[in-house]
């Protein structure tokens, strides 16, 4: 089987964050549908807390994909219903980070997540 470009960079991030930010397997949940304004969405990655929390979202697009506005907005749509405490997005090459701020009702931008 031949990995799709999108693909490729989901399983490069779920490496990333179990080696390099000490994420257990069983915290990690990919591609799951759900339901944004009667629409179905799917995600590419969650990272859960211990207690079941999301501690993560995480957005894959493929190498080719310029990651913008749209971007961001789509994983906010997202995080609507998901309440995370850090957004990520990436193609493989960029990647950014943020923070949620709920009471400011906006993200701050980090130059990487914490770990676990």
């Amino acid at each position: 089987m031949v990995l799709q470009p999108e693909e490729w960079v989901r399983q490069h991030c779920v490496h990333y964050l179990m080696n390099e930010k000490t994420v257990p397997k069983s915290l990690i949940n990919l591609e799951k549908e759900l339901i944004i304004n009667g629409l179905k969405k799917r995600y590419d990655i969650i990272v859960y807390n211990n207690d079941g929390s999301i501690h993560l979202i995480v957005e894959c697009k493929a190498p080719d994909i310029t990651i913008d506005q749209k971007t961001f907005d789509q994983i906010a749509r997202y995080n609507l219903v998901l309440d995370s405490t850090y957004l990520m997005v990436t193609n493989g090459i960029n990647h950014y980070y943020c923070q949620m701020d709920y009471s400011a009702k906006q993200y701050k931008f980090l130059e990487d997540i914490p770990s676990l």
